[in-house]
């Protein structure tokens, strides 16, 4: 155990994040909920993970990849959504640590919880006492597929989420091999939509003096990024399909084959069509190809156009020249290529951490950066790695048992 739970941010340096002075207590697991309070964290709030005793949250245990001695190996699944935040396990059935519990939420400004409907109530902890005590709490509250509603009580995975909120369908390379999105989008847009949620009700409370219940799932938060794809079936009666790496309603717009590889070129715009053609020797008003609407209409003939004019070129002199005509292109990368690119550095997406059992860790980091009216960048450096089980115990209840400040 730490001799001290990790202090909060100093509230006199701005470079603490603007919620330097906000207490969260974190009751979530997996991803959605810890996703949102990780968000909050890196925003300078102080979290406070409540974990299970003995296993802690169940990212703990997902992978490998395991990382670490034996005996204290960690999930790098864990470590991916809980920097900056405490642990205190607690056995929320027994009633010394649920008093812990409830001396915590007395403190605190925010409560996140990703139970299942019910689940809180029957442990005597529903919303609407944990709000009694603490009238200026904004609560949190992220499920699968809704707290009410004929579906209310259901379960929420995120692959689940994903096909059963259509973006499976939207994803492959055609309508019959629908995908899953390569990270788990669903968990992670509901604890964006919950933290974006929860700043609202922090902004409200300084209005009204009371907290509020902030609710998303995994449901909403993934189709309210539908966009387009949405009012092409609300508004034009149209149902979007999976088309591969090719976009529906620009062309050419998408990734295309060249001598050693693949670009991606982006023409959102006549004037960047004309670009192009001007710059690989085309006829902008060909017959069938002089619109976006018209070229739409003749994807595969589009595709084939540009595949020809690239089949004569490598991949990085092609991208150079992409650039010097002014296209928006670009490479796809693997992700080790993307870390070790000078400008993901340069945005503060990677922080280092110290990590009582593995040492120095570099982490994805935050990808909001914060700047004075003078341009000088006040962004929260001093980031806290994932925390050990239980490690913030004996310093958390000695601090609730201190008066407050």
């Amino acid at each position: 155990m730490t001799d001290a739970p990790a202090p909060a941010p100093d509230p006199t340096d701005p470079g603490g994040g603007p919620l330097r002075d906000v207490l969260v207590v974190d009751l979530s697991r997996a991803l959605a909920g810890p996703h949102a309070t990780m968000m909050l964290g890196d925003l300078g709030a102080r979290v406070v993970k409540v974990e299970a005793p003995g296993h802690g949250d169940d990212t703990r245990g997902w992978g490998p990849p395991f990382v670490g001695d034996e005996g204290e190996r960690q999930s790098t699944y864990f470590l991916s959504a809980n920097r900056n935040k405490e642990s205190v396990a607690l056995d929320l059935k027994d009633p010394a640590d649920k008093d812990v519990l409830l001396r915590l939420v007395d403190r605190a400004d925010v409560l996140v919880e990703n139970f299942r409907t019910g689940v809180l109530d029957r442990l005597g902890l529903g919303i609407e006492t944990l709000m009694e005590r603490n009238p200026r709490l904004v609560v949190l509250s992220i499920t699968g597929f809704g707290h009410d509603g004929p579906e209310g009580g259901r379960a929420g995975y995120d692959q689940i989420a994903q096909g059963e909120a259509g973006l499976m369908s939207l994803t492959g390379s055609g309508p019959d091999d629908p995908q899953r999105v390569g990270v788990p989008i669903a968990d992670l847009l509901s604890g964006m939509y919950g933290a974006y949620g929860v700043l609202a009700a922090l902004h409200e409370r300084t209005l009204t003096g009371v907290g509020r219940v902030v609710r998303t799932s995994l449901l909403a938060a993934t189709v309210g990024v539908h966009a387009f794809q949405g009012t092409r079936w609300t508004v034009a009666g149209e149902v979007g399909r999976a088309q591969g790496n090719h976009h529906p309603s620009i062309a050419p717009y998408g990734l295309f084959r060249c001598r050693d590889g693949a670009v991606q070129i982006a023409l959102g715009s006549e004037g960047l069509w004309r670009k192009f053609c001007a710059g690989f020797d085309l006829d902008p008003a060909a017959e069938g190809l002089a619109t976006n609407s018209e070229r739409v209409g003749a994807r595969e003939r589009v595709i084939a156009v540009v595949e020809e004019v690239f089949a004569s070129w490598d991949a990085a002199p092609l991208l150079a020249r992409l650039a010097e005509i002014g296209v928006p292109a670009g490479k796809v990368r693997t992700l080790d290529e993307v870390y070790a690119w000078d400008q993901t550095r340069s945005q503060g997406l990677l922080v280092d951490v110290e990590h009582p059992t593995l040492g120095r860790l570099s982490l994805p980091g935050p990808p909001l950066r914060f700047f004075d009216a003078a341009g000088a960048e006040v962004t929260r450096t001093d980031h806290q790695a994932p925390p050990l089980l239980d490690a913030d115990a004996e310093a958390l209840r000695a601090w609730l048992d201190a008066p407050p400040a």
